[in-house]
Formats: C-alpha cells, sequence, structure tokens
C-alpha cells in the first residue's frame, strides 16, 4: 500500500548475494549522472545527479520544495524515466528492469496512501502479509512499531477517525513492517507533531540499524541533522554539496553567528562583515575568539537603542544550507 514492493512470480531471482539480506556498508542504491528533462521546461527538474546509499546507513536528500527531490524518487522506482544516467537497486539496472528493481525496494510516498476500513494495526499487519512476511513475525513487529511511535491509543481505531500526523506514521510503519534493501522516506514527518516526530527519527535510525539502506527525503534541516548518516544538497535539480553533516559544516566549525534585530542598525565590531543583512535585521558570522567582545557590544547597543535584539549561537547545518541555496530559501526546522 504505502510501498512499490511486489514478488511477481515469473521474474527469476536476482544472481550473486540475496539483496534483502545486504552486508552493512554495501552500495544498495547508486545513482549515476542522472538528468530528467520535461519538454515544456526550460530547466531540467534533474541535472546531473549522482548518489550512493549503503546499507546500515540514512542518506538524505535535502532540499526546498521544487528542488527536484521527488522527480529522483519517482525514477529510482520506475514512476519516470531518465532523459540520461543510470541508475542501479541492489546491482539491478533499474532503467532497464524497474518491476525487477522494485522488489527489493519499500517506499513511504508525499501522499499517504488511504485505508479506509482498516484500523493502523490492521492496515500495517496487511502490507506485512501481502509482503510474504510470516503472520506471527509481521504481528510482533507490527506491535514494536506501534509502540516506537506511541500508535498504542489509535492503533485499533478506524482509519476515519485518525488524524493526519497518525496516518503518517501509519504509513511509515507500513513502509517498514517488512525487511527491504533499500527505504525511500519521501517527506516522512509532515503532519507529525514534535514529540512523535523525534520518535519516528528514532525508528528512521533503527531502520537503518538493522541493516536498509534508507534515502530520506526532506525539506527539514533539523531532520537531517539529527537523522543521517551521509547527506546531498539539492538547488534547482542539480548536487550542490555531498557529506557528512560534519564534512558540510566543517567550514564553520569554531564559528559563532550573531543575529541582530533593531530598526537601524549599528556599525559592526573591527573586521566583522553580515552575510546576510536588511534594514533590520543581520546575521554576522563571529569568530569564536571573539564571542565574549561581541556579546559585550552587542549588549551595550541595546542600552544605547541601536538594537532591539541580538542573539550568538554556534553555526549549524541550517547556516550552512542557507549559505548553500541563498538565505532568501525557506527552511523548515
Amino acid at each position: 500500500m504505502s510501498s512499490y514492493t511486489s514478488h511477481p512470480p515469473h521474474l527469476p531471482p536476482p544472481t550473486g548475494p540475496s539483496p534483502s539480506e545486504p552486508h552493512p556498508g554495501n552500495i544498495v542504491l547508486e545513482v549515476s549522472n542522472l538528468v530528467k528533462r520535461y519538454r515544456r521546461s526550460a530547466h531540467p527538474a534533474n541535472d546531473d545527479i549522482s548518489l550512493t546509499a549503503r546499507a546500515g546507513r540514512v542518506l538524505g536528500v535535502l532540499g526546498h520544495n521544487g528542488a527536484g527531490k521527488t522527480t529522483v524518487v519517482n525514477q529510482i522506482v520506475g514512476l519516470l524515466r531518465p532523459t540520461s544516467g543510470s541508475i542501479r537497486v541492489g546491482g539491478i539496472d533499474a532503467v532497464a528492469h524497474p518491476a525487477r528493481a522494485r522488489e527489493i525496494v519499500a517506499v513511504q510516498a508525499q501522499a499517504n496512501v488511504p485505508i479506509t476500513g482498516l484500523s493502523p494495526r490492521k492496515a500495517v499487519e496487511l502490507v506485512g502479509r501481502i509482503r510474504g512476511g510470516e503472520p506471527s513475525t509481521v504481528t510482533r513487529r507490527t506491535g514494536e512499531l506501534l509502540d516506537a511511535l506511541d500508535l498504542g491509543p489509535w492503533a485499533d481505531t478506524p482509519a476515519e477517525k485518525i488524524s493526519g500526523g497518525i496516518a503518517r506514521l501509519t504509513a511509515f510503519c507500513m513502509t517498514v513492517v517488512q525487511p527491504s534493501s533499500l527505504v525511500i522516506l519521501d517527506e516522512p514527518t509532515n503532519d507529525v507533531d514534535p514529540a512523535r516526530r523525534r520518535l519516528l527519527w528514532a525508528a528512521i535510525r533503527d531502520t537503518a540499524a538493522r541493516g536498509a539502506a534508507v534515502l530520506l527525503v526532506t525539506h527539514n534541516v533539523r531532520e537531517a541533522e539529527r537523522t543521517v548518516d551521509d547527506l546531498v544538497v539539492l538547488d534547482r535539480g542539480r548536487v550542490l554539496a555531498t557529506g557528512t553533516p560534519a564534512q558540510l559544516t566543517a567550514h564553520t566549525r569554531g564559528e559563532l553567528l550573531l543575529e541582530l534585530d533593531g530598526e537601524h542598525l549599528p556599525e559592526l565590531p573591527h573586521g566583522l562583515r553580515a552575510a546576510t543583512e536588511t534594514a533590520a535585521q543581520a546575521t554576522v558570522p563571529v569568530p569564536a575568539a571573539r564571542g565574549a567582545e561581541v556579546v559585550a557590544w552587542a549588549q551595550a547597543a541595546v542600552e544605547q537603542g541601536q538594537i532591539e535584539r541580538f542573539a550568538l549561537t554556534p553555526a549549524s547545518l541550517e547556516d550552512t544550507y542557507l549559505e548553500l541555496v541563498g538565505a532568501g530559501t525557506e527552511v523548515a526546522a
């Protein structure tokens, strides 16, 4: 239901090691030089995208709405055909053999699959059984997932009476109830409340720990910072940066950010320049060694009425992301 996984009986089994039992660190998904163009668009939706997802790790694809993230997903699962480039899933050419590649992929799409007439528990168990799970194993795993996401109070509630957030969490459970080599999660925390969002982040990490390669598609920088092992930053269909969150923020390590609010901002201390600035707001990179000096300056500016408010915080992945894509981009936190 929330997964494209199927097992067509007429297809021969893949050669080599079983894709359902990938070894930690093995490449499960390899996308190379992917390009997707639409006839009526002047710019490609995906422009020379390459990424690699490995067993036991969470690969994040981070970008604002319209960056080309879901277009990548749709090509991986065979809903769209690339203009050029290659996609391999578990060693299978997913462009030439999309149905065969889908056998080892489970997907949580952006839109929830309707489960009208079912409760969350029944929907999850049904998908697990359809995908070949042993009844007792599926029942046990369903219970574990519902407990992990604090869904017990709604587990046996008819779908017509549950919220969008509970439906979203149910869709995640439907995706991971039966093991798959590659798990793709497209904006899995949409509509999920903050408390259960953290539980979901932990469940995503657990999915990778159980051996799956997880591709997490998100526009939420905090989600990426808390959940992923490796990260690809997309903007306007192109890859801007790749690496671990620590690698991407390495150039800002040891740097602080000063945020200023006020109608007429004063001249900054010697040697400091605003990274972003409007008439009433500014964000200023500050070397950690000058932190105390800058706090004293900002406090004096507040007392003199030159600024209304200031904050000095360590630089984060969000700051790096904004630097990459531009400060005008909307960021979810």
